[in-house]
């Protein structure tokens, strides 16, 4: 999936998009054996920040990114840009705020190119506030490898 996604990440980068890579992707990346067809991005909720995101989009070759704008982005928790791959943003997500996904983000590498991930613990409180089987199940696996990284 990540390598569908490269045009995508490095179209974020040059255009300083604020967001930090969520769900499945996320927990794939923290050592989760998990299959997943779609990025979960949360983005800063500003104006400037969802007007970035689009114009990063569009650049990318995501031509839905055209049709919505910044306001519409972030009047919902969720918009969905589904063209040759699929991504999914969240203005919001349970149990994490961006500010605070932003400051423990880690920054991962894939074919030289750059992105941010939520931290583990991030990752982890998002899942278990989401509450779904699939996510609580991530949360199981998230907390295992931590343990043995204790070891």
């Amino acid at each position: 999936m990540l390598n569908r996604l490269q045009g995508v990440f490095e179209s974020f980068q040059s255009h300083d998009v604020r967001y930090v890579v969520i769900g499945g992707i996320a927990a794939a990346l923290h050592g989760v054996p998990r299959a997943t067809f779609d990025l979960d991005i949360l983005i800063e909720a500003s104006p400037a920040n969802a007007k970035k995101l689009l114009d990063a989009l569009l650049e990318a070759g995501l031509a839905t990114a055209a049709l919505t704008t910044a306001e519409e982005l972030l009047a919902r928790e969720i918009t969905v840009f589904n063209d040759r791959v699929r991504i999914d943003v969240q203005t919001s997500t349970p149990g994490l705020t961006f500010e605070q996904a932003w400051r423990q983000r880690e920054t991962m590498t894939y074919n030289e190119q750059q992105f941010y991930v939520a931290s583990r613990e991030d990752l982890i409180a998002s899942k278990r506030a989401a509450g779904r089987p699939v996510d609580l199940d991530d949360v199981r696996l998230l907390q295992l490898d931590m343990d043995d990284d204790d070891r």
